[in-house]
């Protein structure tokens, strides 16, 4: 049901059954490490082309959940996913292997809670019993597509961000055991004008501000009622940003409790990063390995996460056009009791 005036109020609270996480070297160098399904030791994992290895990841991590929630692939009844190639081909041709009922969505580096709120509401509905939502990313097709091929080795500024090497799936089910998905806020557009595609974190904070304040005011809660708040992937320059922001409005944030996806996957200090990740793997690792994990060790109970996403294309930044920020907030807990 429809809550204050974005957000979907889960009655049944969909069940996460299961979820994986595929990434690739530089993820797997980087303090998470151990809480990932599979780490790959080469960028191109013997495959004849980036996209092909983008690919490949999410099949596995598809394969991977499926497997970690005991389904088989003829018990889903719809996968819903995403990624930041154009026509969102490596979904679709991940979809295609999957073999079952599938919808595309885009909402760039938002996707993996875009995805993940789809699914729980169709489980709530009624419509379906087990969704698959899923999502991927790999810093050669990212980087080719949006900046300069790899092979250029162009210098990028402290503000630009690392596109995270991964995939994340999660299965969502109307019974079972796992956390549980509460509601979900759907964020909409904010554009301040910042045309810069090397600050990415800048464009996309009061994208996460605007749907963490909505969240608020729509659900009654406050940031008391989490033990984690996390947004997808505004890394060191955009997530300063938001503290600032929320800070200005009202809402104040210590560091402990508001952190952010892009900043966790990566040791921004010892790693060539930048000012951190950034992709759609970025938030749908994070989650799907580290932050459930956590969940279920009972080291945290409720936790919002706020994946966001920039929704520029190369043809659009040519054009001058500034870049449209999105963000989209998911409350799981880690029962129905809560």
């Amino acid at each position: 049901m429809l809550r204050g005036k974005q957000t979907w109020w889960f009655e049944s609270k969909p069940v996460i059954i299961g979820t994986a996480t595929v990434v690739g070297p530089d993820e797997g160098d980087g303090p998470l490490a151990a809480d990932f399904d599979l780490v790959h030791q080469e960028l191109d994992m013997q495959q004849k082309s980036w996209e092909k290895a983008e690919r490949l990841l999410l099949e596995q991590a598809s394969e991977f959940a499926l497997q970690n929630a005991k389904l088989e692939r003829n018990q889903l009844d719809f996968y819903i996913g995403g990624d930041l190639m154009n026509q969102i081909i490596s979904n679709s041709f991940a979809a295609r292997s999957l073999g079952v009922p599938y919808l595309g969505v885009f909402g760039a580096c938002s996707t993996s809670m875009e995805s993940l709120a789809l699914a729980s509401q169709l489980i709530d509905s009624g419509a379906a019993t087990h969704v698959m939502a899923g999502t991927c990313s790999h810093n050669c097709t990212a980087e080719k597509q949006f900046r300069y091929p790899t092979e250029y080795g162009s210098q990028k500024p402290p503000t630009a961000q690392y596109t995270v090497t991964g995939a994340g799936a999660a299965v969502v089910a109307a019974s079972g055991e796992g956390p549980v998905v509460e509601c979900a806020t759907i964020g909409k557009i904010v554009d301040l004008g910042i045309t810069d595609p090397f600050n990415m974190g800048a464009a996309m904070a009061p994208a996460a501000v605007d749907t963490i304040q909505t969240h608020f005011n729509d659900t009654g809660r406050s940031p008391s009622d989490y033990d984690l708040i996390v947004t997808g992937d505004l890394a060191g320059v955009g997530h300063p940003i938001a503290k600032d922001l929320l800070m200005q409005n009202g809402v104040p944030m210590d560091h402990t409790l508001f952190q952010d996806c892009g900043l966790m996957v990566y040791d921004v200090q010892k790693q060539k990063v930048q000012a951190g990740g950034s992709g759609c793997a970025c938030s749908a690792v994070v989650t799907y390995g580290h932050l459930m994990k956590r969940i279920q060790k009972g080291e945290l109970k409720r936790i919002l996460v706020v994946a966001t996403g920039a929704l520029l294309s190369p043809l659009s930044f040519q054009q001058g056009e500034s870049i449209p920020g999105i963000a989209h907030a998911v409350s799981i807990a880690a029962g129905k009791e809560l």
